[in-house]
């Protein structure tokens, strides 16, 4: 008779995915972060505010939480799929629509509920956004895709390659030894 040890620990599988899920939350919030601060950044000097408030980039930051977080449960409700015959670009073109879908409705979302803290009605605030101009929000909405597609890209990399063969591709070897 052989013992034979249990292949997968469930607790301990539980809690890899976990850590897996909160590495790819802070990741995709520090990468929209970066991109929500800069457009904040451009957004005030565009307009020669001075003194700059810092408390418009502790905004962003949240804001870039916030769609990182919607950003994973869009891909946990329609998991990326990259068909090998068409090639990454081909295959996540038509999805990318749906993930910028996703961040738009939040913006959207995000105007209704600032305006009702601020007393004003909800639909009234969410028809509001992008100052009620479908070419303002066509422009943001490609600025938002623009964001959304090299994550995608970068994401769909990962699933064909193997995590460590694209970290090491963009960030050296030393960095995928050490993980």
């Amino acid at each position: 008779m052989t013992n034979t040890p249990a292949t997968t620990d469930p607790k301990r599988s539980l809690l890899q995915g976990l850590i897996g899920e909160a590495e790819k939350a802070l990741a995709l919030s520090i990468y929209f972060g970066i991109w929500f601060c800069s457009l904040t950044f451009l957004g005030v000097t565009s307009l020669h505010e001075r003194p700059i408030s810092l408390t418009i980039f502790g905004l962003a930051l949240i804001k870039a939480g916030l769609s990182a977080k919607f950003m994973l449960v869009g891909q946990a409700i329609f998991p990326i799929k990259v068909n090998k015959t068409y090639g990454i670009l081909k295959s996540l073109f038509v999805e990318s629509f749906i993930y910028l879908a996703i961040v738009l409705s939040l913006n959207y979302l995000e105007a209704g509920i600032d305006g009702a803290i601020h007393g004003k009605n909800f639909l009234a605030s969410m028809a509001a956004f992008g100052q009620a101009d479908p070419l303002h929000v066509i422009a943001m909405a490609l600025v938002y895709w623009l964001i959304v597609w090299p994550y995608l890209i970068f994401t769909a990399m990962q699933m064909m390659m193997g995590k460590e063969n694209v970290l090491s591709l963009f960030f050296g070897s030393r960095i995928s030894e050490s993980k």
